[in-house]
């Protein structure tokens, strides 16, 4: 027990000591517990949740066609034609990363919307900081709401055995989708204060002209064939099942780009947007709670968690969300989700309670927290980062004026929603 332990908390801490090099560090970490004997070499294998994997890398490549094809500007284009000052604008950008982040990579979402902003700003000689902020955290706030939304919600799916349409309703009660829109609604609510002084009109300006429109149809072909496959009995599928779905489209799309256009670089083009540092953490962590969990560690930490709670649902409950909250501020809540799913699911295990109120507090701390700091999310350093490139440097503190009570909005209703559906 003691080995794991010190191996697994010396993971951890270089984790976060060597943010640059997580993959490296799940990978040698991985090795080190299949070397010492704690996870026997016949089960490393088996410890990866290779759906999960297939899922990330399959729908990394279509929505890289999917931004490709210019879709997501003409749309950005579209909403802003409607739009009668900045206050709205700026809004109705936010609102659009939202939609488009519970499908897309949060990044991609950044990159993707905050050239529009950008536009808008320089046309009406504006500081672009408040609008690029917002699209950052808002592009944060929809990644628990569908299985595809962030890498946290498909490692929930991969968990939990939950389908596309569990987000939406599940056992019979509205699942995280709809949390996340009463959040959303109240996080709107604080950004429609903070721009209530952005009156400036705004004049349309040319809209992005799109040429090809079947990375478009990909992706809806993706999310339905998701939706579809949820309707199949699990035990009448294979476990990879979405995973397939997701790469069996991406590659559908490759091979027809490739023939359309006489080359091969849009299989190059495609592969290297593929995020193969966040594919091999994952791989080297699923072997790493593989090992700890074969040597008794989690059910331990599960113990620890009950005892500071003095079996008390309420305060676990509380405990998970807010904890989530703060943990995610500062750190990747990737590496943080994987290691809390099966400790959350035998916390409830050892207080008799269905896990399904954790796993969800989990993720909706975990999700949102990441938007109280500049650092907490990637999708935050990105859009700072394009401020950066336009000679804007934002201090945390301007950064958090806008991100603390946007967070605190929607994590407090979701936590609150969330306890009322789910106790």
């Amino acid at each position: 027990m003691a080995l794991p332990l010190a191996l697994f908390l010396l993971t951890y801490v270089l984790l976060l000591l060597l943010p640059k090099y997580r993959a490296y560090v799940a990978l040698v970490s991985a090795a080190l517990f299949v070397i010492l004997g704690i996870l026997p070499v016949g089960r490393v294998f088996f410890a990866v949740d290779w759906n999960v994997i297939m899922m990330i890398a399959g729908t990394m490549g279509v929505v890289s066609l999917f931004i490709e094809s210019k879709m997501p500007s003409l749309l950005a284009d579209l909403i802003i034609a409607k739009m009668p000052n900045v206050k709205w604008a700026i809004i109705s950008l936010s609102l659009f990363a939202s939609v488009i982040s519970a499908f897309i990579d949060n990044v991609a979402t950044v990159l993707m919307v905050a050239p529009v902003a950008l536009t808008i700003s320089k046309k009406l000689n504006i500081s672009p900081v408040k609008s690029i902020i917002v699209i950052a955290i808002s592009s944060n706030l929809q990644g628990a709401a569908t299985l595809v939304g962030d890498t946290t919600s498909i490692l929930l799916g991969g968990h939990a055995g939950m389908d596309f349409l569990d987000f939406f309703f599940y056992r019979g009660k509205p699942g995280l989708f709809w949390v996340v829109q009463f959040g959303a609604v109240m996080a709107t609510l604080v950004l429609l204060w903070v721009f209530r002084k952005e009156k400036q009109t705004i004049e349309t300006f040319d809209r992005t002209v799109v040429e090809d429109y079947f990375p478009t149809a990909l992706l809806l072909g993706t999310i339905l064939l998701l939706i579809l496959a949820s309707f199949i009995p699990e035990d009448r599928k294979p476990a990879i099942t979405n995973g397939l779905i997701c790469v069996g489209l991406m590659v559908i799309g490759i091979i027809r780009d490739i023939i359309r256009k006489r080359s091969i670089e849009p299989l190059k083009k495609t592969i290297q947007e593929i995020d193969y540092f966040t594919l091999l953490l994952l791989a080297g962590l699923f072997i790493i709670i593989g090992g700890i969990t074969e040597a008794g560690v989690v059910d331990e930490i599960s113990k620890l968690f009950v005892k500071v709670s003095g079996n008390n649902v309420f305060l676990m409950y509380t405990l998970l969300v807010w904890a989530s909250v703060l943990f995610s501020a500062f750190i990747d809540n990737i590496p943080y989700v994987a290691t809390m799913l099966p400790v959350t699911g035998g916390i409830a295990g050892m207080m008799g309670i269905d896990p399904t109120l954790f796993y969800f507090g989990l993720i909706s701390g975990a999700t949102l927290g990441g938007n109280l700091t500049p650092i907490g999310a990637s999708a935050n350093i990105t859009g700072l980062g394009i401020l950066r490139r336009e000679g804007y440097n934002v201090s945390a503190k301007d950064f958090m004026k806008i991100s603390v009570p946007f967070t605190l909005a929607a994590v407090t209703s979701g936590y609150v929603l969330i306890w009322l559906l789910w106790r």
